[in-house]
């Protein structure tokens, strides 16, 4: 094996980092969530949908049914590429944000230093790490004395870990003191956070419940079509095979699938991800826009999701005698002075103003001495935490001043100056040394919460989501930021508390408590799939790589953009502004999006249910077939156009969890009634038609006109009486399912009592105006000869009018009887779902 460990000052020569990369030892990214153009293109093209309508296509296309074989498979075409396309759009933007925050690193090439993208890095490479610098690959610090690593994106911990010449640097961390070199040991997939991306990439996206119950339908809907199909086919047998029949079985399979539910989710999915994009939330993942509105849990982490990561200046307490002016002015004056400015001088910096000092000496802060100094013309000064700096006073704090604001969450440091005024900071051999300290004050730090969190919980709360923090932080301060930002934090439970629990212990434990530190990213994990077994639809945010698993294993994984390059490949969603607010009115619009789907499904699966029943009852009756192919197409005004508009006007009120029984309660009685109206229509008319042509005492107008539909002629071929019924019939039974259909849209969503039978009235006039429009369309494809012939229709005829007008009031009134009184549900013993 090729020694790597060699000199800082050498590194590589541009030619044998050449020589590595091509033998793939590059440091090329893994990519987990962000799929590549030909995985969106197939897994769009060839899903569950989309393979139903291509088998339907190819069966049509062997019966010669070449217009309807265009329709399936175009519809599924469509499909696919309106789902494609947002996910290739998002891919596409999500990429632009990454190559933006994509820094350049340091190398030594040839001797010299180098900045090369992070990608061309190579395994023995030598990287310079300065503070602010990315990790951007695993191995060992080689020299430089110590720096301070910050792994929050990593072990979700907050505070620097220091790292001595020897010790290794993972990537994903953040440099924020010293400076040293980095042998690059492990690059690419075999480094820590490549690793964790190609486990995260193994996992598989879940199906949303809107998914598995339309998934569920349409395997049922198909199992129907194919016994009807049978029973037609057999029928056929008996009474002789024809070509005839096997149109007729055609008409069943492409008029009775549900074509146009396929078309409508994956517009409505599209349509969401839009909306949702412009409150600056990017959709990766079509289904999202589904699974976020199903989210009642909501796992956080604490760094850079509920808190920007920086601090801000909450309290400054002096002691003993000194002012507050003279304790603000010092901390101004060694915050402005620093030359390595960490969290706590940029908030100071921020809010207090800072004269320039004639800095002698500057102990910069570390997190192993846990105080910073400065030695200057003002003074010798050191800023530290109290209970390091307690043993070199002469005095003792008043301990409650510093218990009370720790208990709230906030940092406290003490300002402290040398008794001697003359004193330094530093021992005999130069190393950091505390001389004897005089107390000035206290000052309190806050974490800096974002600008919406408050109002974001607040809003969460409202809508019944529970908000449950997961941090790498020590509990106490996880429970006092998160009882800032409003989220309930009675008792919160150390990781290490859950190592020993069984699935049922921890189960109860995590339904009680809402706060959680010092968890590891095995605790979120086990902590998201315990809510998953309790029922609970999860959504979890996190921007590091700690964070990665446990969005897999939630329902949607949410990621900030100014996160882990690991965290935002394996998201559903991602915050591109890094804003919690974006996600309430995410959940609103997929809440709205998918209640119109629900409502969708009934009027989809309203026709299909009726026209089945219709079809079996004619064609059992012996009385030909009761649709063309051609009327198949009215559905366009039945169920395409309403649910279009019904999904976009829906209301944004939590999806029903019990869709599926309740579908089941509307449909069958609906379908019931319409299909027995439209039986009767059908029946009526063919039977007036046969018995009047077959008396002979028809008037020659009324024989004419059939000849000219039919193209037969009467009195010579035998089929003119059944062919003539037939198409009378059949604009009757089109005409009453068209009008039945419009107003099953107004029991659906009723603006008046007079329809609310199923539902309260919800006082939106839309769908009434939608109605109407439907019903002036639908009139004057029965008033223009080119629009009732495209669709196999006669024109306008008295016995269609006096037969289906009585017909639909009858309609009406049964069926507003029949769902006011639940009488489908009384039959059946059914109890109405809570």
């Amino acid at each position: 094996m090729e020694q790597l460990m060699l000199a800082p000052a050498d590194g590589l020569t541009g030619a044998e980092a050449e020589a590595r990369r091509r033998r793939g030892e590059a440091n090329s990214a893994v990519r987990g969530g962000t799929r590549g153009y030909a995985e969106i293109l197939r897994t769009n093209v060839f899903s569950f949908f989309n393979l139903i309508l291509f088998v339907i296509g190819a069966a049509l296309l062997v019966l010669g049914r070449y217009s309807d074989a265009l329709i399936s498979v175009g519809l599924g075409l469509i499909n696919a590429v309106i789902s494609a396309v947002q996910e290739i759009r998002a891919k596409r933007k999500l990429d632009r944000l990454q190559l933006l925050d994509q820094a350049g690193v340091l190398v030594v090439r040839d001797g010299r230093e180098t900045e090369i993208a992070p990608d061309q890095v190579v395994r023995g490479d030598v990287l310079r790490v300065r503070p602010g610098d990315q990790i951007v690959v695993d191995g060992p610090l080689l020299d430089g004395g110590r720096i301070e690593a910050d792994e929050s994106l990593l072990t979700g911990e907050s505070d620097p870990v220091v790292k001595h010449p020897g010790d290794d640097l993972r990537s994903g961390s953040v440099c924020v003191a010293g400076d040293g070199h980095q042998l690059a040991r492990d690059v690419g997939a075999h480094s820590y956070a490549g690793r964790l991306t190609a486990e995260a990439r193994r996992s598989t996206t879940d199906m949303t419940p809107l998914q598995r119950r339309i998934e569920f339908i349409v395997r049922l809907v198909m199992a129907l079509t194919a016994l009807m199909s049978g029973a037609i086919l057999g029928q056929a047998a008996i009474e002789g095979f024809s070509v005839l029949r096997v149109v007729q079985i055609t008409a069943v399979l492409s008029g009775l699938v549900p074509y146009g539910l396929f078309f409508l989710i994956a517009l409505a999915y599209t349509a969401g991800a839009v909306r949702i994009a412009r409150h600056g939330a990017l959709v990766q993942q079509v289904n999202a826009v589904e699974s976020v509105s199903n989210v009642d849990v909501v796992c956080t982490d604490k760094t850079g999701t509920l808190t920007t990561g920086r601090l801000s200046l909450e309290e400054i307490v002096p002691l003993a005698d000194h002012e507050y002016a003279e304790v603000a002015e010092v901390l101004g004056g060694l915050a402005h002075n620093a030359t390595t400015p960490n969290l706590t001088a940029l908030a100071l910096t921020a809010a207090l103003p800072g004269e320039p000092w004639q800095v002698r000496d500057e102990i910069p802060f570390s997190s192993s001495l846990r105080w910073s100094g400065l030695v200057a013309e003002e003074g010798s000064w050191v800023l530290g935490a109290p209970d390091t700096l307690a043993p070199r006073l002469r005095s003792a704090l008043p301990a409650a001043e510093v218990t009370s604001r720790t208990g709230l969450g906030l940092r406290v440091l003490l300002l402290a100056r040398t008794e001697d005024p003359e004193a330094g900071l530093r021992d005999a051999d130069g190393r950091p040394d505390l001389p004897m300290l005089v107390p000035v004050g206290l000052v309190a730090l806050a974490d800096q919460l974002r600008d919406d969190v408050v109002e974001t919980v607040r809003r969460f709360r409202d809508d019944g989501v529970r908000l449950k923090v997961l941090s790498g932080d020590d509990p106490r301060t996880v429970a006092a930021i998160a009882g800032r930002a409003g989220i309930e934090a009675d008792e919160p439970v150390r990781g290490a508390d859950l190592d020993d629990l069984d699935d049922a212990a921890l189960d109860r434990v995590v339904a009680r408590a809402c706060v959680f530190g010092r968890v590891a990213p095995e605790h979120k994990e086990r902590i998201v799939r315990s809510l998953r077994r309790q029922g609970h639809y999860v959504a979890m945010i996190g921007d590091g790589v700690n964070d990665a698993r446990a969005l897999k294993q939630a329902q949607v994984g949410v990621a900030m953009r100014s996160g882990s390059t690991v965290t935002r490949d394996v998201a559903d969603i991602v915050l591109v502004d890094d804003s919690f607010a974006a996600l309430p009115p995410a959940q609103h619009e997929g809440r709205r999006i998918i209640n119109g789907i629900g409502i969708s499904l009934y009027v989809f699966l309203a026709r299909v249910a009726s026209q089945g029943l219709v079809i079996l009852a004619v064609t059992m009756l012996g009385l030909g077939f009761p649709y063309s192919p051609t009327q198949v197409g009215l559905t366009m005004f039945t169920v395409g156009i309403p649910t279009v508009f019904l999904t976009f006007w829906a209301r944004p009120t939590r999806p029903d969890p019990h869709l599926l029984r309740n579908l089941v309660r509307f449909v069958v009685p609906a379908a019931v009634v319409t299909a027995t109206f439209g039986t009767a229509v059908y029946t009526a008319l063919y039977e007036m038609i046969t018995l009047g042509l077959s008396s002979g005492r028809t008037p020659d107008r009324i024989t004419d006109e059939f000849e000219t539909y039919t193209g037969l002629t009467y009195g010579s071929d035998a089929d003119f009486t059944t062919a003539s019924a037939t198409i009378l019939a059949q604009t009757g039974l089109s005409t009453f399912f068209c009008f039945a259909s419009f107003i099953l849209i107004l029991f659906l969503a009723p603006r008046s009592r007079a329809f609310a039978a199923w539902t309260s009235p919800s006082g939106d006039l839309r769908p009434a105006m939608l109605v109407g429009a439907l019903c002036l369309l639908f009139s004057a494809v029965l008033n223009v000869p080119v629009l009732w012939d495209y669709f196999g229709l006669m024109g306008p005829s008295k016995p269609v009018f006096f037969v289906v007008l009585p017909a639909l009031l009858l309609w009406y009134a049964t069926l507003t009887v029949v769902l006011r009184f639940q009488l489908f549900d009384r039959l059946l013993g059914m109890r109405p779902a809570r």
